[in-house]
């Protein structure tokens, strides 16, 4: 640093000259200023969308709430209605011998594994009813063959899976054309499998250690073996039948309805039928 002598004589120290910033350090400032900037935006932006993404999350959650505690209150038969409709394949019947049933499931069951058409043979099922009978003044209840003689099949109709049903043991034929079978309508396949929702409902309330509600039927008996009623309840509600056998102890009829042209028994409270 250089001297110089003030007008006293006194030396004192040369005041230092600070330089003007830059043009091109104005520049940088700038563009540091304005990348703080874009920084801060994208910052914001970013907890926005985060928050967005959570309240969708929520809303998806609580959608799925809503939909869950809806098929829970919906009716058990409509529950099951939509789920026919939605499974693959289509249903078929077939006849086997009588009380051979739930076997010719079984032999169905194990022989679409062995014989490797799993992919082609969805469901085989047994339509069940839980009935009560009483003998001897005791009340029991029983679960049984709801459409004796028949079996029904889910699968995709081709020469491998209509063989390993047809020679299946216990299987006598299909319903309708034997070698070209027609599938049930939706509204038929319904009727005659939504006997598994009340069995389903009866097992489910028995493992609940809750009663089991079941109609007593105190009907006064006015049918003759032979007479031609009307079903008006159940899974054949509409359709004519025989009455084969009159059960006054029980409160049951035995009723020959005629399906797939073909004579089947069925068995019916007092109070399911209407004369003509």
């Amino acid at each position: 640093m250089s001297e110089n002598l003030n007008e006293n004589g006194v030396t004192e120290a040369e005041t230092p000259v600070v330089a003007a910033p830059s043009a091109e350090a104005e520049v940088v400032a700038d563009e540091v200023a304005e990348t703080a900037e874009v920084v801060e935006v994208e910052a914001a932006e970013a907890d926005e969308a985060e928050a967005v993404d959570a309240d969708a999350d929520v809303a998806e959650d609580a959608e799925e709430d809503a939909e869950a505690e809806a098929a829970v209150e919906l009716d058990p038969y409509e529950a099951f209605r939509l789920e026919l409709r939605t499974q693959p394949g289509k249903w078929y019947v077939i006849h086997s011998y009588a009380g051979f049933e739930r076997k010719v499931k079984a032999n169905i069951e194990q022989r679409k594994g062995t014989l490797d058409v799993a992919e082609y043979i969805y469901q085989i099922e047994v339509p069940m009813e839980d009935v009560v009978e009483i003998k001897n003044g005791q009340r029991k209840m029983v679960t049984r063959v709801r459409i004796p003689g028949y079996v029904l099949v889910r699968m995709d109709l081709n020469e491998d899976s209509w063989s390993v049903v047809r020679h299946t043991p216990g299987v006598t034929g299909f319903v309708g054309n034997a070698h070209n079978p027609t599938p049930l309508r939706f509204e038929e396949a319904f009727n005659m499998l939504k006997s598994l929702v009340e069995v389903a409902e009866v097992a489910a309330s028995k493992a609940a250690g809750k009663p089991v509600q079941n109609r007593t039927v105190t009907a006064e008996i006015d049918f003759e073996i032979g007479e031609t009623i009307t079903i008006k309840e159940g899974s054949f509600a509409g359709l004519p039948g025989s009455i084969s056998e009159i059960k006054p102890e029980s409160g049951k009829l035995t009723v020959l309805v005629s399906l797939f042209e073909r004579e089947t028994p069925v068995e019916l409270s007092f109070d399911q039928v209407t004369k003509l």
